[in-house]
């Protein structure tokens, strides 16, 4: 099964209906893609009202694949505003259950950060983090290119697949060690994920500024026909390897995320059920 999501569902004006609130934006976009990637839980831990909340508002057989806390992946190089790590750990857990026990949680995204390299102690962190989060689906995305070198690439896929996480296949610019090249490789036969950043060189090695107009310009890319049909290619071929397989467009500084995502749903001739009835504009018809 391929399913195809966007990140956040806060800034996709596409699939809002012209009358919808702030509030009715998840509910919008419920009814045109069947998961979306969580990111406010990057940024904090959620409490449980907003977990529930969002459970609320999207169909029985939605799914959210839920950005680990930046302070569980090394993004916060300063003091944790948290007692110990452990406390850290248990917090987000217990903020997941919500979203275990509704059946909507796709899985965990423990993307690290760029100076993330492959090293032994960086290895280490890995195996705790994947005990730490035991009994939640993993997925693992790396930003520094080290993990694929020649000497360490099949190791790195070797010690995923034998930990039981998800390798997170990235498509982004190649711009030096802070970029990873496209490796559709699986590790598990019942997950895949493929997240599309975009190609934007120049964003990516030159973002200037604060953190706002970085992601500005880092994610601003739109892909053509012809570079989602390379990308299609790849999915029919995971899609063999893996059960499920989603398919996230994280592409949207120009706001061409949902646009592509649309029109990557008519290439693989898709069509995605128990999605949430779209709104009806008073104004439309005769």
């Amino acid at each position: 099964m391929i399913e195809i999501g966007l990140t956040g569902w806060g800034d996709h004006p596409d699939v809002y209906a012209p009358s919808s609130t702030a509030k009715e934006k998840l509910m919008d976009y419920s009814s045109h893609f069947p998961v979306v990637e969580l990111d406010a839980t990057f940024y904090a831990i959620q409490p449980e009202r907003n977990i529930r909340k969002w459970i609320r508002e999207t169909p029985d057989h939605f799914g959210f694949i839920v950005k680990a806390y930046q302070g569980m992946t090394g993004h916060i190089r300063g003091e944790l505003p948290y007692e110990s790590k452990e406390e850290m750990f248990e917090l987000f857990r217990l903020s997941m259950q919500p979203l275990l026990e509704a059946g909507k949680l796709s899985l965990i995204l423990v993307q690290f950060p760029p100076w993330f390299d492959c090293v032994k102690e960086n290895v280490d962190e890995i195996r705790y983090i994947s005990k730490q989060l035991e009994g939640f689906d993993i997925g693992i995305e790396f930003r520094h290119q080290s993990w694929y070198e020649e000497q360490y690439r099949e190791k790195t896929l070797s010690f995923l697949e034998a930990n039981h996480l998800i390798h997170v296949i990235a498509d982004e610019p190649q711009a030096g060690t802070g970029s990873v090249p496209f490796v559709p490789s699986v590790t598990r036969s019942d997950k895949a994920v493929i997240r599309l950043h975009g190609r934007n060189v120049a964003g990516w090695r030159n973002p200037g500024g604060s953190r706002e107009a970085w992601r500005e310009v880092r994610y601003l890319y739109d892909y053509n026909d012809s570079e989602l049909k390379g990308v299609q290619a790849t999915v029919e071929q995971v899609v063999k390897q893996a059960d499920y397989v989603a398919v996230i467009f994280n592409n949207n500084s120009g706001g061409h995320a949902a646009e592509n995502a649309k029109r990557f749903q008519k290439m693989l001739h898709l069509s995605f059920e128990d999605l949430a009835p779209k709104q009806l504009d008073i104004f439309e018809g005769e």
